[in-house]
This record gives structure tokens, sequence and C-alpha cells, in this order.
């Protein structure tokens, strides 16, 4: 018994002295370049196209592939692609 209160005692000691501890830190200090500039100019070098939106394209996709397909041309066109070996 007298062992654990010799233990305690000297834990408590320590303790308290280490608590008395002050870590002292200096502080981070974060500085930018100076040189760089504080202001971005964007200039264009070129004229903006404005495209007319009041007609559609004149050849759309969906017009492409919604067209009518010839009968003879798409049979000639197999015949070929069949010739040459593509797929």
């Amino acid at each position: 018994m007298k062992r654990i209160l010799c233990i305690s005692i000297i834990m408590l000691i320590s303790l308290a002295a280490s608590a008395e501890e002050v870590l002292k830190m200096e502080g981070t200090r974060i500085r930018g370049n100076q040189e760089l500039p504080k202001v971005l100019y964007i200039v264009p070098w070129k004229q903006a196209e404005i495209p007319d939106l009041s007609q559609p394209p004149l050849e759309s996709l969906i017009d492409e592939a919604l067209t009518p397909v010839d009968r003879e041309v798409f049979q000639r066109q197999v015949r070929y692609y069949d010739s040459i070996g593509t797929k």
C-alpha cells in the first residue's frame, strides 16, 4: 500500500511539473509575391463570330439521317463495299 502511495505521489508531481511548461512556437507567415500584377487584362485577338440563329442550319444531322435512300445508289454502295471487303 505504501508503494502505491509513493508511485501516485511521484506521478502527481511529474504531472504538475509538466503542466507548468509552456511551449512557445513561432507563428507562420505567408507572404505573396509583390511583383505580380493585381489585375488581369484579357484582350481578344480576334473578333468573335456570332452565328445566325434565325434559321436552322442548311444541313442538320437529323435531316440527313431521315432523308430517304435511293434504292439503286444503296445497292451500288453495298456491292462496292462487298468487293473491297469492308464491313
